[in-house]
């Protein structure tokens, strides 16, 4: 079966849509492509996220997004040819792992525009069945990334960077997931201030390169109790967003610091949480495989490459997994999951109460 997963992250970079083949338990990644937001929709999507706002902004932004999917998704057919499915996340605006989640883009308009069923929807049936909502991705991460003699760690920085652990043979329960922290997102509202609204992003690191890590900064962000919480746990703009950017501001230091500082408590909290995990439940070698944004950043790269000295960092694209892709690709395999009525939830990575099958179809 062809599905196409859409991916639109808490970056806010774009949209992703990856077409995939799916035989059985064989995934292969027919074609990939990626749609910038326009500055004016990234506002948008800003203005309703983890703030208050008019209700008429939501249900006008949920039906202008799935118009965007809708495009991305028919560009991406027209280019690598037509698919039966479409797995779509949406766009997180809010989410209380447990206790509620939001994702806009209008499956309805999706499938209307389209004419393929679109499943849509991930995370409240996981919430539903007591769990976070997140991260769902390792059940894909499992199918992809499991190994017979060798501990996989698959990490993903995306807007918020998680990872999940993938003890050497293992079964699906013994696999170990959560968000880490911050992955990109503190980095790239930096990188907008520092620039006045011209770089959406630090490109290869280099406002990180050029400031100085305020030590006494980041040693007071890395006492968030949160990176020592035991998993699962979730992440997302409410913890990394607007008043968190306030107060790195309020502490003084230049921006071109504020971005060094970001870009090495992001590395940091992934090794801390690396080696929690990895160090109580593992024994033997253990690969570290990354993929999202964070990849072509190689100041993060570094810094990750020196708190985690002996492990073997490599990036999922080494393992023929589109490093750019992979969360697209992970849509399109949970719908495929769904549309055979599958649960494809980890409960030892959200800490649902049971495995569940996730997400609303929209025939």
């Amino acid at each position: 079966m062809r599905v196409a997963g859409v991916m639109s992250g808490t970056s806010l970079d774009g949209i992703d849509v990856a077409i995939v083949e799916i035989r059985g338990h064989s995934i292969e990644t027919i074609g990939f492509t990626s749609t910038p937001y326009p500055a004016a929709v990234r506002a948008a999507i800003l203005g309703v996220s983890n703030c208050p706002t008019h209700t008429a902004a939501i249900s006008r932004l949920n039906f202008h997004l799935a118009e965007r999917y809708a495009g991305a998704v028919l560009a991406a057919v027209k280019r690598y040819g037509p698919v039966e499915l479409i797995g779509c996340h949406g766009q997180t605006i809010f989410h209380e792992g447990r206790s509620n989640t939001l994702q806009i883009g209008e499956p309805a308009v999706l499938a209307e525009r389209t004419g393929v069923p679109v499943v849509a929807n991930f995370r409240a049936r996981d919430i539903a069945a007591g769990g976070e909502g997140a991260p769902l991705v390792p059940f894909v991460d499992y199918l992809l990334f499991r190994h017979p003699r060798r501990t996989r760690v698959a990490l993903n920085i995306g807007g918020i960077a998680n990872i999940t652990v993938i003890p050497a043979a293992c079964a699906p329960q013994d696999v170990v997931a959560f968000d880490t922290g911050p992955g990109n997102m503190v980095i790239d509202a930096l990188a907008r201030q520092f620039s006045g609204g011209k770089r959406n992003y630090d490109r290869g690191g280099r406002i990180a390169a050029s400031g100085n890590v305020n030590r006494a900064l980041l040693d007071e962000l890395l006492r968030d109790p949160y990176y020592r919480r035991k998993p699962p746990k979730s992440a997302g703009r409410e913890q990394y967003g607007v008043e968190f950017i306030v107060r790195l501001r309020e502490s003084g230091a230049p921006l071109r610091d504020l971005v060094a500082t970001a870009t090495v408590l992001t590395a940091a909290t992934i090794a801390m949480g690396v080696q929690r995990v990895v160090q109580r439940a593992v024994a033997g070698p253990a690969d570290l495989i990354a993929s999202g944004g964070g990849v072509h950043n190689p100041q993060i790269m570094t810094h990750l490459a020196g708190f985690l000295p002996g492990v073997d960092i490599s990036t999922s694209t080494d393992h023929g997994i589109d490093a750019d892709a992979k969360e697209a690709i992970a849509f399109a395999v949970l719908a495929h999951e769904t549309w055979r009525r599958n649960p494809s939830n980890l409960p030892s990575a959200t800490g649902a109460k049971r495995a569940v099958v996730l997400g609303s179809i929209t025939p």
